[in-house]
Formats: C-alpha cells, sequence, structure tokens
C-alpha cells in the first residue's frame, strides 16, 4: 500500500527541502564518513562559508586545530553507537569559520540510521544568540577593553597619548561611527577637541567649541552628569552639526571627565543607530572616563612633584652657597667700611672711590644671595595679618607713578587678610609686576585682582603644604604681553633662567617669588600661551583677624649702644669674627669672643657682668647659636639676646620672636639690632 503524502497536494521532498533551507539554526547533513552533504542558509551564514564550499567538506574542518584530534577520535566512536544529542547539554563547544575566527555554539545531533538512511543532522546555533549569554559577552568585551586601557595606562607617562587612546577604544568596543574627547578650556566659555575618532568624526584636534548649555557637551558640564540622546529625530533640545546630520548619527552617549570631583570635560560616542546605548554601555563609558581621569591626576600629579623636586634640589644647593657667600660678603663689607675710618681714606679721594665701588659691589651681591635665598625657601620671614586690599592699592598707587605711563593700571581687590612678611610679599608682587611691565615694551594692561579661594588648584596639590584651615587669599597680576610659549613657562620658576638679552636680567624674579610663596605656606601658578598674555597667581593663608597688629611691627626705638657694655660675641669663622670685633670696639663695647658654644658657656659661668650675648646661628660642628641662647637665659634669666644668621633655614623650626641679624650686615644694622634687644629686655 502507497504511503499517503505528509501533507495532501504536496510533494513529500519539497517540503522537507523547504523545511531545511527556512530552519532558524545552522544545519548539516553529515554522511557516516564526516563529509558534509548539504547544507542550510543558516549555515552559510554562521560558518561563512558558500553553500558549494560547505558540500563535501569534512566537519574536521569545522573544528578548531587544538581540539582537532580528539574530536576525530570522537566522531568515529559515534559513527559506530550513534544516538540523539539535544540542545542545551551545557557542552563548551566551538566551531571555527572560514576565516579562522571562532564562535561559541551548541550542537545537536540527531542520527537517521533508524529511518535507513547514512547521514547525521547537526544542528548548530551560536550561544551569542541568547540574549542572556549576549548580553554578557557584551559585558566582557567591555571589561576586556577597560582592562586594555588599564595595562597600557600603567605604563603610560605622556597623559596627550592616553587622551588619543580613549576615543579609539570606546569607539572599537561600542563598534559606534565617532568618539570624542572635549576639554573645558580655563575660561569655561569653550571646549577644546583633545581626541576624536571614527570614520564619521565632524572635529579635528584643536577645534575649539562654544560651551552653552544648549549643547549636550555643554549640558553634560552643567549638569555633571551623564546625557543620553536616544533618536534626535525624536527631540528638541539638541541640534547636531550639519556635518553630523549629513553623516546620520541619530543617537549619543556623553559623560563628564573629572578630576579630583572637578568637572574638566566630556567624553562622548555617536552612532547612526538610534536608541543604540543602554545601561551596559553607559556603565562601560562612564569607567572609562573615571579611569583616564585617574590616571590624568597621576600624571598631573607626578609632574608638578618632579618639578618640585627639582626646584627643592637647586634651592638646597643655593642655600649652602648663600650660606658660606654672605660670610664672605660680612668679611668684604666689614672691613671696607673699616677702612672708612682710616685716616689714609679722608685723605685721598682715589681710595675713597675704589673702597665705594667695591662697598656697592657688596651690596649687590647681598641682594643676589637675598634672591637665592628668597628662592630656596631659606630666608628669615616675619610673617603677620596683612591687609591684602590696603598693600595693593599702596602698590599701584606708586607704580602708577613710576611705570611707563602706557601701561594702565587696574586693581580689583576683595577685602581679604593674609598671614604673610608684608615686606616679602610686596617685594614679590613687584617682581612679577616689573617682569609684567617687560613684556609690554609698547604698553598694555596690568591687572591686579585679589579673590578669596577654599583651597590651591589641582595642579599645584603636589606641591603644596598641608591645607590651612580658613583657604586662601589669591592674588593675580595679569599682563596684556604676548605671553610664554610651552618650553619658557616650564622653566620660569628656575633660577638663572631668563628669555632677556644680557645685563636687562638675573632670572631670579620668578623664583624668588616662588620660594616667597611655599615658604609662606601658600603656592604659585603660572598661565600663559603665546598671544595671550600671562597671569600670576600668589596664593597665601588666609588669616582672621581686625587687621595688622602695627605694635608688631614698631620696633622699639633704637638708642645708643651703652659705651663699656661687655658683649660676649660667639663666631666659628675667625675672619668675620675679627670684623665684628672692630665694629664692637668702635662702639666702645668690650669683647669677649668665642669661637663655639662650649667656651661661650664657660665664659657666661665665670664672668657675671656679661650684658649681650651675640651668636651666630651655625658654629661648626658643636652646639648651635640658638641652642647657646637658651642655656645661656636658662642660667641668666633675661639676658639679652642677638641672633646672627647667613642661612636662614636654621631658624625655620625655631620659636618665634628672637632678634635676627641678616650677614651681610653695617655698623650702623649692628648697632641698631643690639639696641633692639636691649630696649626690649629693660
Amino acid at each position: 500500500m502507497e504511503r499517503s503524502s505528509l501533507v495532501p497536494g504536496f510533494d513529500d521532498g519539497a517540503v522537507f527541502r523547504s523545511l531545511f533551507a527556512a530552519y532558524p539554526d545552522s544545519l548539516l547533513l553529515v554522511d557516516l564518513q564526516g563529509q558534509i552533504a548539504l547544507a542550510n542558509p543558516a549555515a552559510v551564514d554562521l560558518l561563512g562559508y558558500t553553500a558549494d564550499e560547505l558540500v563535501g567538506l569534512s566537519v574536521d574542518a569545522l573544528v578548531p586545530d587544538a581540539i582537532r584530534p580528539r574530536h576525530a577520535a570522537y566522531r568515529n566512536a559515534y559513527a559506530d553507537h550513534p544516538r540523539a544529542r539535544p540542545m542545551g547539554m551545557q557542552m563548551d563547544l566551538v566551531a571555527k569559520r572560514r576565516d579562522g575566527s571562532e564562535v561559541m555554539v551548541e550542537i545537536a545531533l540527531s542520527p537517521l540510521q533508524s529511518h535507513g538512511l547514512p547521514y547525521v543532522v547537526a544542528a548548530i546555533r551560536s550561544v551569542g544568540t541568547y540574549p542572556r549569554v549576549k548580553q554578557a559577552m557584551q559585558r566582557a568585551r567591555y571589561a576586556e577593553h577597560l582592562a586594555q586601557f588599564g595595562r597600557f595606562a600603567v605604563d603610560a607617562r605622556d597623559p596627550k597619548e592616553l587622551l588619543e587612546l580613549v576615543p579609539a577604544i570606546a569607539a572599537e568596543a561600542l563598534q559606534v561611527e565617532t568618539a570624542e574627547i572635549l576639554l573645558l578650556e580655563p575660561s569655561g566659555l569653550e571646549f577644546r577637541v583633545a581626541a576624536v575618532t571614527g570614520p564619521l568624526q565632524d572635529l579635528a584636534v584643536g577645534d575649539r567649541i562654544p560651551n552653552a548649555p544648549s549643547s549636550p557637551s555643554g549640558s553634560v558640564i552643567a549638569d555633571g552628569k551623564a546625557l543620553l540622546v536616544n533618536d534626535y529625530a525624536q527631540q528638541q533640545r539638541f541640534q547636531l552639526s550639519p556635518r553630523a546630520i549629513e553623516h546620520g548619527l541619530a543617537s549619543e552617549l556623553a559623560v563628564p571627565l573629572s578630576d579630583r570631583g572637578r568637572t574638566i570635560g566630556t567624553l562622548a560616542v555617536r552612532s547612526r543607530t538610534p536608541k543604540r546605548f543602554g545601561d551596559d554601555e553607559l556603565r562601560f563609558l562612564d569607567s572609562l572616563s573615571s579611569l583616564l581621569g585617574t590616571v590624568l591626576q597621576r600624571a598631573t600629579s607626578e609632574e608638578a612633584l618632579n618639578h618640585a623636586q627639582r626646584l627643592e634640589t637647586v634651592g638646597q644647593l643655593t642655600g649652602g652657597v648663600a650660606h658660606d657667600f654672605n660670610n664672605l660678603l660680612t668679611i668684604i663689607s666689614g672691613n671696607l667700611q673699616v677702612l672708612e675710618d682710616a685716616p689714609a681714606y679722608a685723605a685721598d679721594p682715589l681710595i675713597q672711590q675704589l673702597v665705594g665701588a667695591a662697598a656697592r659691589a657688596t651690596r649687590r651681591g647681598a641682594e643676589l644671595t637675598s634672591k637665592l635665598l628668597a628662592f630656596s625657601r631659606r630666608q628669615v620671614l616675619q610673617p603677620t595679618i596683612v591687609d591684602t586690599a590696603a598693600l595693593l592699592h599702596s602698590l599701584t598707587d606708586m607704580l602708577r607713578r613710576t611705570l611707563d605711563q602706557r601701561v594702565v593700571i587696574t586693581l580689583d581687590a576683595e577685602d581679604a587678610l593674609c598671614l604673610a612678611d608684608p615686606g616679602q610679599l610686596e617685594s614679590a608682587l613687584l617682581n612679577v609686576a616689573i617682569n609684567a611691565r617687560d613684556a609690554m615694551p609698547l604698553g598694555g594692561t596690568l591687572a591686579f585682582t585679589c579673590r578669596l579661594a577654599r583651597s590651591l588648584p589641582v595642579n599645584l596639590d603636589a606641591e603644596r603644604e598641608p591645607a590651612e584651615a580658613h583657604g586662601y587669599v589669591a592674588i593675580s597680576i595679569s599682563d596684556t604681553g604676548d605671553g610664554m610659549p610651552e618650553a619658557v613657562k616650564e622653566r620660569a620658576f628656575e633660577p638663572f633662567f631668563t628669555t632677556k638679552e644680557t645685563g636687562r636680567g638675573t632670572g631670579l624674579g620668578l623664583s624668588t617669588v616662588y620660594g616667597f610663596a611655599r615658604q609662606s605656606r601658600g603656592a604659585v601658578s603660572l598661565d600663559s600661551a603665546p598671544g595671550a598674555g600671562t597671569t600670576v597667581t600668589l596664593y597665601l593663608p588666609r588669616a582672621e583677624g581686625d587687621g595688622v597688629d602695627d605694635e608688631a611691627f614698631d620696633a622699639a626705638a633704637p638708642g645708643s649702644v651703652p659705651a663699656g657694655l661687655r658683649v660676649l660675641l660667639v663666631e666659628d669663622d675667625a675672619e668675620v669674627r675679627s670684623v665684628v670685633q672692630r665694629f664692637l670696639a668702635s662702639m666702645a663695647c668690650e669683647v669677649v669672643a668665642c669661637a663655639d658654644a662650649e667656651e661661650a658657656l664657660r665664659v657666661l659661668a665665670s664672668e657675671s657682668d656679661i650684658g649681650l650675648l651675640l651668636t651666630d646661628i651655625l658654629l661648626g660642628a658643636g652646639m648651635r647659636g640658638t641652642e647657646l641662647a637658651d642655656a645661656a637665659r636658662t642660667r641668666r634669666p633675661g639676658l639679652p639676646v642677638l641672633l646672627m644668621s647667613g642661612y636662614s633655614s636654621e631658624l625655620l623650626d625655631e620659636p618665634q620672636g628672637r632678634e635676627l641679624l641678616r650677614k651681610p650686615y653695617t655698623r650702623i644694622e649692628l648697632e641698631r639690632a643690639m639696641a633692639r634687644v636691649l630696649n626690649a629686655a629693660a
């Protein structure tokens, strides 16, 4: 009896062929020798072969090379005992495509021997088509790209390389048409394109675009959070650029790029596909942005730290040189002053001329040494509460009278009190103002501003002292000169570096400003670019109070040193000691000279009529002058003490309020300092 048709009115062979071709999984009809006899279109798509190429191909060619021998043994065993194997057996299988790539699959086997056919039907399904698996693989791909960037960032030291790499990683991971990084300019009014990638980009590195809240990036900056535009055609808030519209870009995802809590730019990706981005893409892009921000912070901190360490090394060298140099200047200037008292000096104009020239040279040397000490932060400061606005008003009034009339000076100062040495602060600001004047030979604007700042800028954090409790007073001096190229800007605070012609500058102006700011527990920043002028900002600790304590600065009126005063002089340098002895003798003082502290203590123990202790701070390998002063006052309470030093870091950790005479000094300066000490003791 003839069997009826499976579908009445249709040819069974045609029905089976149609089912084979239309089946959504890949189907292969394989003979017992492992040769492919037939493949459906889904198999062609999955494996990358044409239908003709698959027919006659051994299934071993679809197995990765590493497991091919094991697969051949399994196939032979299966041919001896064929059995059905359904999908979903949780077996990790991999198929090799024609181009050599691999795809994770599940395979169901259906032997046809029981139907009298020497074939096996292999149904192959890509695991990636499962929604959960597809999502897991996608997340794994995102994680791998983040790890790739992390590995590169460990060794990279150039922030520019990192900025260029991130858009490429974002575009590759998300498989989008374009990715870009925009950095906010210091003014906050514009973005600068730092890096961009993708075939449909409509921006170039270095382009400037406005920071407008109506733009996606502007919205990210304003809100401080990520922005998702699912379809530009379905919204009214933002507009794409003409080129982006031409490229057919439809959706965008943008996240903030932050540096220590401050938003400094955006990282954005765009796609032609509407609703292209979801939560996974947002998490990936946000993680990439956070990782980039962390790496940029490290690079900025390392650069600032290296710069500070270089300056600190130079400062230590200059401080040591200044110490010895000040002793030499004390000897030279002291002996010149002694010569002025000689009869031959008054009688010979030539000697007067020669001594005067030498004395002027020693004063210039002393000024140079003072600048070196300021840079190396080894000068002795006398900080007090300074009315910053009043000081700036006084300084700008003076500058208006003395600078080129073509330089317009403006002042915008908030009422603020800072803690600083007023004399050194005025000197530092004057240094900056003179540099600014020299940068504007044809005239321009010199603008002074004073504002309160809660903290130091991010790029100064690596150099700063511990944060001040009350914040900082920021004093800025801006000029409209030509500005500095990057190479000059990087070296601006180095001592002896100058771009002025020979004879017009020592290169110590800005370096002394740097040293003063750092020693005052503050910082200094420099913002400059060719054609954009220069702004130098000093950050000084903010003080709380009613103003300057005038009494603290009104030194006791110096009277004359009483004749016959017995002075205990302690100085380890024999030539300096000789000069000071002559100065004291000219004041009719009786001098007991010692070379070290131990000898001085023996004198104090044996002589009760010592009226003043005059001691250098550094006394060779033995006890310091400050320690001698403490010991002397313990034995003789109320004994007047005057300290001398050419190396002021010796006093940095000492109690404030002691009178210090800085080397080199004149006989008159010595007499006045002695009188102040004696008056204070009285």
